[in-house]
């Protein structure tokens, strides 16, 4: 696949890792994040187009996707959050705040890029959703509620926007990222969190990236509204009680 990929949270962990997969497989990357220096430093590592700003600005998306110009072959939206309290420190604020990162900003990426998505004939969206989405976790209200979003949103644009777009998801459990890190900064922790999985491991960036790289790809022509759990496992399986 040739053509310009807009991929949001590209100063991240995992955005910057598609980042960079798709550009070594020959392909344009628009990125887009928030993190000043740290965008900046991959578009030049990368030579690629970027825009600077906060996804829950007013007008901010529509000016990225302008900025990323014509045609689209496809969409990453991999923007996250892990915003872990009990419900009764959860705030008005934070439920909104998550929800609006996570499925509202996916849901007006992907409104604004629809003509020039249109364009392809062939592109292709990938949201991020989470393990947290489909299994209970304590202290996941707010977490839980906007990535169970982002995997409605999947499935409802998916058959909206056939057959000229796909649009699938990704479910992660825990990945090793510096949104992570306050997670896994303590090792005793971080090894507890791992050995949760059937296969004992925390994701990888490249990883999910690896992925996101195949569904954007023509081998995945036949894919679409599909939630792809990324988790060791975690979901699904009980190897051991």
């Amino acid at each position: 696949m040739s053509g310009k990929i807009i991929i949001y949270g590209a100063s991240g962990g995992i955005g910057s890792a598609c980042a960079r997969l798709l550009t070594g497989q020959g392909l344009s990357v628009h990125l887009v994040g928030r993190n000043a220096p740290a965008i900046e430093l991959l578009a030049d590592e990368l030579q690629a187009s970027f825009s600077i700003g906060d996804v829950c600005e007013d007008g901010f998306i529509a000016r990225a996707t302008a900025e990323a110009g014509g045609q689209l072959n496809g969409l990453v939206y991999a923007i996250g959050s892990i915003n872990l309290k009990t419900l009764g420190r959860l705030s008005r604020a934070d439920f909104l705040r998550d929800f609006e990162l996570n499925a509202l900003g996916a849901a007006l990426a992907v409104q604004a890029a629809q003509s020039a998505l249109k364009k392809s004939g062939t592109a292709s969206v990938v949201l991020f959703s989470s393990i947290a989405a489909a299994q209970g976790f304590s202290m996941h209200a707010s977490v839980g509620m906007a990535k169970a979003a982002v995997s409605g949103l999947t499935l409802s644009l998916a058959a909206e926007l056939a057959p000229g777009i796909r649009v699938n998801a990704i479910a992660p459990s825990l990945t090793q990222t510096p949104l992570a890190k306050g997670l896994l900064q303590n090792e005793t922790v971080a090894q507890s969190i791992a050995a949760l999985h059937p296969i004992p491991r925390l994701g990888l960036a490249g990883e999910m990236a690896e992925l996101t790289a195949f569904l954007l790809s023509a081998q995945s022509s036949w894919i679409t509204g599909q939630i792809i759990g990324v988790d060791g496992g975690r979901s699904s399986l009980r190897v051991k009680g």
